[in-house]
Order: C-alpha cells, then sequence, then structure tokens
C-alpha cells in the first residue's frame, strides 16, 4: 500500500496517478479536501512555458499533455489559455525567446508600440515576449478533481488526520492511530520543515505572500498572463477567476518578496506594504485595472535555495516538492514523477533531489 501526505496540488495530483494505475492508495489531509491554509488554494494559477532554463521549458510540455489527460479523465476544464507576456529588466525578453525557439515553442518579440497595440490596457516601455501557450489553472478544482478521481478509482481518503510522524512502514498520526504502508509520499508542503524525517532535507524557507485582485475597467478585455521585472520586484498577473469576485478582475502580486513564516503560525493578514507596492505598480503599469484591491489573500511558498523542486526517493519514503512558488503549472506531471518514484520504474532527476548543487530555476 502506498500512503500520500498532503491533498494539497501535488499529492492530490499523485494519488490520482497511483490509483489510476491500479495501486492500493492512502491519500491523508490534516484539514479538509480544498481547505486554504495552504498553497493549493485559490481559482488562478500561472501556466506558461517561458524559462530561461531548458529543463524546465521541457517540463512545460510534458506538463500540458498531462493537464490535458487530467481534464480527459475528469471531464473538467482545469487550464484556460490567454497567452502570456515577459516584460522589464531582469526577465531579458530576447534570451527567453532564444531558449523557447530552441525547444519549438511558439513566441514572438513585439516593440512596445505593437505590443500597446494589441494589448492597449497594459502599458509598455520596452520588447516584450508573447507565448500564446500561457494560461490560468484553476488551483481549487484542480485539487477537487484529482481526489474525485483518485476516490473512483479506489483511492481511500482520510481527512482532519494529523500527520506527527513517519517511521519505516507506518505514518503515525496525531491521537494514536497509525497506518501501514510498504511506500509513503509526503507532499506536505510548507509542512514539510517541521515533520520529522528519517531523511535530510535541504534548507527550506517558508514565506506568506500576498495577492490582490483589481477589477477590470471594460470587462470585455482579454487579459493575457503577465510578468515583469519592475524596478526592484518581479511581478506577475493573470485573470482571477471567481477569487475576484463577480466581475472580472486580475490577480497581481509579487513573486519574490515574502515573509518569512511556519505554516503554523502565518497570520493569514495581507502584508500593508506588499499592498501598497502592487497598487502603484497597477497604476503604473495596468491603466485597464482600477487601482483600488476589491479582494486580497495570502498563501505560503515552501522555498528551496536554488528553487528547484524535492522530488526524490529515499528508502521507502518519496518527498514530493516544496515547488518554490513556481510549480502549480507542473501539477499532473509532478504527480505522473512522484508516482513512478514510488513504485520504483523511475530514477530522481539529479537536479530534484534532496542533496544537489545546481543554478536554479528563473
Amino acid at each position: 500500500m502506498i500512503a500520500v501526505v498532503g491533498a494539497g496540488l501535488m499529492g492530490a495530483a499523485t494519488a490520482w496517478q497511483l490509483a489510476r494505475r491500479g495501486h492500493e492508495v492512502t491519500l491523508i489531509e490534516a484539514f479538509d479536501i480544498g481547505h486554504r491554509k495552504g498553497s493549493s488554494h485559490g481559482s488562478s494559477r500561472i501556466f506558461r512555458r517561458a524559462y530561461a532554463d531548458p529543463l524546465y521549458v521541457g517540463l512545460t510540455g510534458r506538463a500540458y499533455e498531462q493537464w490535458r489527460e487530467l481534464e480527459l479523465d475528469s471531464g473538467e476544464a482545469l487550464l484556460r489559455t490567454t497567452g502570456g507576456l515577459d516584460l522589464g529588466d531582469g526577465r531579458d525578453p530576447e534570451k527567453l525567446a532564444a531558449v523557447l525557439g530552441a525547444a519549438g515553442v511558439p513566441c514572438e518579440l513585439l516593440g512596445p508600440e505593437a505590443a500597446a497595440e494589441r494589448w492597449p490596457f497594459i502599458r509598455f516601455d520596452e520588447t516584450v515576449l508573447h507565448h500564446p501557450d500561457a494560461g490560468v489553472i484553476d488551483a481549487d478544482a484542480t485539487v477537487g478533481a484529482c481526489v474525485r478521481r483518485a476516490r473512483e478509482s479506489g483511492a481511500r481518503i482520510v481527512t482532519g488526520a494529523r500527520v506527527v510522524g513517519i517511521e519505516e512502514g507506518r505514518v503515525r498520526l496525531a491521537g494514536g492511530e497509525e497506518i501501514a504502508a510498504d511506500t509513503v509520499v509526503v507532499a506536505a508542503g510548507a509542512w514539510l520543515p517541521g515533520l520529522r524525517l528519517p531523511v535530510p532535507l535541504p534548507p527550506l524557507r517558508v514565506t506568506q505572500q500576498q495577492v490582490f485582485h483589481f477589477r477590470q475597467r471594460r470587462p470585455a478585455d482579454a487579459w493575457p498572463v503577465s510578468v515583469i521585472k519592475y524596478t526592484d520586484m518581479q511581478a506577475y498577473g493573470l485573470p482571477s477567476g471567481s477569487d475576484g469576485g463577480a466581475a472580472p478582475a486580475m490577480k497581481v502580486a509579487e513573486h519574490d518578496r515574502g515573509t518569512p513564516t511556519t505554516a503554523d503560525t502565518r497570520t493569514g493578514v495581507p502584508d500593508a506594504g506588499s499592498r501598497e507596492r502592487i497598487t502603484a505598480f497597477v497604476r503604473d503599469r495596468f491603466p485597464g485595472l482600477d487601482p483600488e484591491p476589491v479582494a486580497e489573500a495570502t498563501c505560503l511558498y515552501t522555498t528551496t535555495p536554488d528553487e528547484d523542486f524535492v522530488l526524490d526517493r529515499h528508502g521507502p519514503l518519496v518527498i514530493v516538492s516544496p515547488c518554490s512558488g513556481h510549480g502549480a503549472k507542473f501539477t499532473p506531471l509532478i504527480g505522473a514523477m512522484a508516482a513512478d518514484l514510488a513504485t520504483g520504474v523511475a530514477e530522481p532527476h539529479p537536479r530534484f533531489r534532496l542533496t544537489r548543487r545546481t543554478p536554479g530555476a528563473q
């Protein structure tokens, strides 16, 4: 039997992949399915292929195929294509275009005037990379679809069960209950640093991230996802989905700043400084948005020093993620890779081992 600890995006996808292959699976979640205490909730996550690292460009292609497989299997639409933009100092659109072109990924470089003609609700001062395959993932629906299909394929789902220890052959729960397992997949996200595991972990940094939603001035505007290096911060924007309320809105946030915390001590209160910076950014760069947030929320990043994932096997344990704030787009693929590790049909990628030295993703 294979136990999967954590029913966020990665754990739910792993349970789905294992159950559909016919394995006996128990998925263990400390809270309810779809809870909002970690990293996997909400209606909007970015899918994009624009990485400067060829490894991740290749993985996005495989992930896209897995997204369509999950949609086919679940009967739900989970990934909506909108196109994506990369611009600003530090994003280096020309370099990104060269990497994407070498991988056969469709993309184009546009000057500021041509870009403004196509997207008049965004202000452009520089060359822009556009790649049409980018889009928006519904994280809430993805978790729900994976758990539902895992259950329908025979998986046992255990909720409200806090894991306090993992030893060879068993998972110990708060209250003294134990679940026997031949292999344990640990997909605990921000709770991973606090688990007592018989395996060395790399240094992990947990931060609380803030996201803000801004209403579109013209609801008919078709907004792409955007990643912009702006002065001293990297910001991103994408269509909000239901998180932004009834009217069309954009989710805008900082990627490279967050408040250090732990999974159990995070405040859940958005940082006022982040709100001010993002509001100023929206006023400057997104004239098509009303620059007053209509909704806001927090989530957690769990980041490795090199920003690569952790996806490795150590004896009967498989450690999945943390995904360093950019893993959601790979969800069904990471589930498949974790299932391969759990069943012994694949070796870990060297970049994702528990102990490694790499420059990391961009």
